[in-house]
């Protein structure tokens, strides 16, 4: 699920700036979900699309393209009023960050 290949280039291979960026990631990513299931709460569905467009780079950068691929569709379905849709997406974002979350903990201890 978690293909550091990215953040490896990017850094030049340097384990102290992975750990870095890995650390900003965990620290980060998850209040930005916490704001997302408040959005959900209160059915605040442009304040919900920001907040899963701002994730999509860090995501990125972390090489979690299942999860960017279900903020990208937050993200759309937002935006084309498909409200029906997000709180499952939101569900699925979320399983993903956790398990990604976990990976990217033992990736940081193998650095």
């Amino acid at each position: 699920m978690v293909d550091l290949a990215f953040l490896e280039k990017f850094t030049k291979g340097d384990s102290a700036k992975m750990q870095r960026y890995i650390r900003m990631y965990l620290t980060e990513s998850s209040p930005v979900f916490e704001k997302m299931e408040a959005c959900i709460k209160n059915k605040d569905w442009a304040k919900l699309a920001i907040c899963a467009h701002s994730l999509k780079p860090q995501v990125e950068f972390m090489g979690i393209d299942s999860l960017k691929q279900v903020l990208m569709a937050i993200e759309n379905k937002a935006k084309i009023k498909a409200y029906d849709a997000l709180e499952d997406l939101y569900r699925e974002a979320l399983q993903l960050h956790t398990t990604s979350c976990e990976q990217l903990k033992i990736h940081l201890k193998n650095l």
